[in-house]
């Protein structure tokens, strides 16, 4: 995906860009921030403190590209006060794991301080609830894109299977269990909704 419009003024937004898992978000961030830098901008990047699956203050991609980048938690402050040169974008991955209140401060960034703020992240959990930073999110942001992938029976994926180590269907637990395919699968609304754990442990995940 092309970054927002990176010669002249830069279109100064929140932008929420979702998906269900393995959809490319990370992938998709990175080749952003590559497009600016391409072009002589600064960039500055942000992970959830707490996912580790790449490595701490790292965001990887499927396709095996990864970077280093600035970590956020619930108590991050999002200001770009003190900062020696402009930072011509914001790139948050993971944008679910974000706070209501910071999803507000990187909404007040983006039009006070006139810097474009892009977030990629997930839009529901594995109960097919909202996160609270995405919900937030939808609420807030100035531009919203769904990113697509594919559920294993061909159907668009829009929701997040959690399944055990059996490949079973996981109803209930905590929101927040960090995971790759092992963990997760991204489905589409009707195998979402089905009681037949049976086949869905038989349907090899799409990155399986």
């Amino acid at each position: 995906m092309a970054a927002p419009r990176t010669h002249g003024a830069p279109l100064s937004k929140l932008y929420f860009r979702y998906a269900a898992m393995n959809a490319g978000k990370s992938t998709a961030l990175l080749q952003t921030a590559y497009n600016y830098e391409e072009r002589g901008m600064r960039v500055m990047l942000f992970t959830a403190a707490h996912d580790h699956r790449s490595g701490s203050g790292l965001i990887g991609s499927r396709l095996g590209l990864q970077r280093e980048a600035r970590t956020f938690g619930p108590d991050t402050v999002f200001e770009l006060g003190g900062l020696d040169d402009p930072v011509a974008c914001l790139l948050i991955d993971e944008a679910q794991f974000l706070t209501p209140e910071q999803v507000g401060q990187l909404h007040r960034l983006a039009h006070t301080r006139r810097v474009p703020v892009i977030c990629y992240g997930l839009r529901s959990d594995f109960r097919g609830e909202a996160f609270p930073g995405a919900a937030a999110l939808l609420t807030l942001a100035d531009d919203l894109e769904e990113m697509k992938t594919i559920c294993a029976c061909a159907r668009k994926a829009s929701m997040n299977m959690r399944i055990d180590a059996d490949g079973r269907r996981v109803k209930d637990g905590e929101q927040v269990l960090i995971g790759g395919n092992d963990r997760y699968r991204a489905v589409c609304p009707s195998c979402f909704y089905s009681d037949d754990d049976a086949e869905m442990a038989r349907a090899p995940g799409l990155f399986a």
